[in-house]
């Protein structure tokens, strides 16, 4: 049995590193790949994606699984590894579904209409975005088709994120976020306080913003000889291993705070990679548990951690000394009240914590609808704004302040938009869990100690891989099941607060 097991596992780990360097493909493609590299690099991707499939949903590991997972060896395993035969079986199931020829053209697809995204996004044009996106979501639902599904075609691309979850539980779950926010956003517009952002709206420079981010980054416990942070079009985190994990992020020299938070939002993602146990790199046991508690951690650190009065205590002297000049006559209150500004916005990466479950709610229903066939790709434009102002109150003057803001579409990323949300209910229980945990948390906010705080996330959240599915985890470590309540009631106190309302 130990001989079959680790048989399996150097298999696991070889198509684990295939995948691994798809991710590198797919970061240098984001950062520093020259712009005609693109056809080259979207038939390497694709090669990549068709063999890692074929070496994975092959005859000898469905022969290995079904030895594995058979009640005569199943005994004889250890916890962790019937946690790996477990998940890996559940993957194997799901990815044999899908024919090599499928694979493969949704990787050459998605690094060719990415592409195609940044150009069309730049110009504002999503006609020339429109037959890249029709040929994605026909290929998903092609996808969505071969993996199965019992209600809901969309449930099938959502298990593909958060394993288990399904438009049934969602949407009772955000229709009370939007039943809850949509009134408080209004009481909060009616109030008429706000912020002074006049010394925030000053020339920031961009190698001074990053200087900043690196520091908090490095604050908050980042490794930086583990890790980088470079620029994209788009924010994100790629863990190719916990050794090796990229971040990047954008910098507008009008909007300092913009880049520091989404650097604390990346270095979140970030410090769940470098947490995953090295001992079983390339396994179940040394992945991240879901989309959506990957996003616990990041919107954990970005708003419950970085946007509390105790953070900006440690972190405006920092402010003051990168920047002296330009925030001048500056106060911590200022900085504190201009981070927790509500005010209905356009771009979801921008959004405050109050309005931004709306943007999600809006993608969310927009993906049901295309995925059921009750719209089409062409009329994606006119009903995003009809939804805007429906949510938020506000009409995009453009594409690429509307429809065309995100990446996701065009990377095939249909069913991930809910674990934005998922993330900010679950970072919501599990920082709950933290501050009984440790009593002075917020002294050692204040003091700029954040160790304790990510040791304690990385013994709760970050070792146990894929051990327990996300519902789990979070009713785990906070004795709660999964919900929206500890959301809604730290939004609804937070800004009531702030707000006198």
């Amino acid at each position: 049995m130990d001989e079959l097991y680790e048989k399996f596992i150097t298999r696991i780990r070889q198509v684990s590193a295939l995948n691994s360097v798809s991710g590198l493909l797919s970061w240098d493609q984001e950062t520093y790949m020259p712009s005609k590299g693109g056809e080259t690099r979207a038939e390497q991707l694709a090669l990549l994606s068709s063999v890692s499939h074929e070496q994975f949903v092959s005859v000898e590991v469905g022969e290995m699984l079904e030895s594995l997972a058979g009640p005569a060896v199943r005994g004889e395993l250890s916890e962790e590894a019937a946690v790996n035969v477990r998940e890996v079986k559940r993957s194997y199931d799901r990815k044999k579904k899908l024919p090599t020829k499928l694979v493969e053209e949704l990787a050459r697809t998605s690094s060719l209409s990415q592409q195609v995204w940044i150009k069309a996004r730049k110009e504002s044009d999503f006609q020339q975005f429109r037959p890249w996106l029709e040929k994605m979501v026909d290929l998903k639902k092609q996808a969505a088709e071969l993996f199965g599904y019992e209600h809901d075609i969309y449930d099938a691309l959502l298990d593909g994120y958060e394993q288990g979850m399904t438009v049934a539980q969602l949407d009772p779950m955000f229709a009370e976020l939007q039943e809850r926010t949509v009134p408080l956003v209004a009481a909060i517009v009616e109030s008429g306080k706000k912020p002074d952002r006049e010394a925030l709206e000053r020339n920031y420079p961009a190698d001074r913003q990053k200087v900043l981010g690196v520091k908090i980054a490095k604050a908050m416990g980042f490794d930086f000889e583990a890790g980088r942070l470079d620029v994209s079009a788009h924010p994100f985190c790629s863990g190719l291993s916990p050794f090796d994990v990229r971040m990047t992020t954008r910098y507008n020299e009008n909007e300092p705070l913009s880049s520091l938070y989404g650097v604390m939002h990346e270095t979140g993602h970030g410090l769940y990679e470098q947490g995953l146990d090295p001992r079983h790199l390339g396994t179940p046991m040394g992945e991240s548990i879901s989309l959506g508690i990957h996003e616990s951690q990041s919107r954990l650190w970005e708003n419950l951690v970085g946007r509390c009065r105790a953070f900006w205590e440690f972190a405006f002297p920092l402010f003051r000394e990168t920047f002296p000049d330009e925030t001048a006559g500056l106060e911590v209150d200022t900085v504190h009240f201009a981070t927790n500004e509500v005010t209905p916005s356009l771009i979801r990466v921008e959004a405050d914590e109050v309005t931004y479950n709306l943007h999600i709610i809006l993608r969310y229903q927009i993906e049901r609808e295309l995925l059921n066939g009750r719209v089409e790709v062409k009329d994606l434009p006119e009903l995003w704004n009809s939804r805007m102002e429906e949510l938020l109150g506000l009409t995009p003057p453009d594409d690429a302040r509307g429809v065309m803001q995100d990446i996701h579409w065009s990377m095939g990323g249909i069913g991930y938009f809910p674990t934005y949300t998922l993330g900010n209910l679950y970072g919501a229980q599990i920082f709950e869990a933290a501050r009984r945990a440790l009593p002075e948390l917020d002294t050692q906010i204040r003091r700029g100690v954040f160790l304790p705080l990510r040791e304690w996330l990385r013994e709760n959240v970050h070792l146990h891989g894929r051990r327990y599915q996300a519902s789990e985890m979070v009713e785990k470590v906070s004795g709660e099941p999964a919900g929206s309540s500890a959301f809604l009631k730290y939004m609804e106190e937070k800004f009531s607060r702030l707000y006198g309302l």
